[in-house]
């Protein structure tokens, strides 16, 4: 699997196949779970191939709405019945809605290693 992303005006999402980990950046904020199903088939996609250890890295993600928290929260909750996948999400104390929100998925994925800097 090469590089892959997902580059608009107003978000990016990129995946380097080589440190295993997802950089989001920009501000995502689509309507409706529908218009997250490219994000979500490209994250899907990633976890198919099983690597060992996956990062999700949201430092400079700077907005996320509901929608996209949901999509964040699923792919997550998703991976539990992929037990060889460690997974590790970083964030930034900068951004607000990190801070809060990012804590809730070791709820949902008690081994996910959070890293809020």
């Amino acid at each position: 699997m090469d590089f892959q992303q997902i580059d608009t005006k107003e978000y990016q999402v990129y995946y380097n196949p080589e440190s295993t980990t997802i950089d989001f950046t920009g501000e995502l904020s689509l309507n409706g779970a529908s218009e997250y199903d490219p994000i979500k088939d490209f994250l899907e996609q990633i976890a198919d191939s099983e690597p060992p250890h996956l990062t999700l890295n949201l430092k400079e993600l700077s907005f996320l709405n509901s929608s996209g928290i949901s999509l964040i929260t699923k792919f997550v909750i998703g991976l539990r019945k992929k037990p060889k996948i460690q997974l590790t999400v970083k964030g930034s104390v900068d951004v607000a809605w990190q801070s809060k929100s990012l804590k809730n998925l070791q709820k949902f994925l008690p081994n996910l290693e959070l890293i809020v800097e």
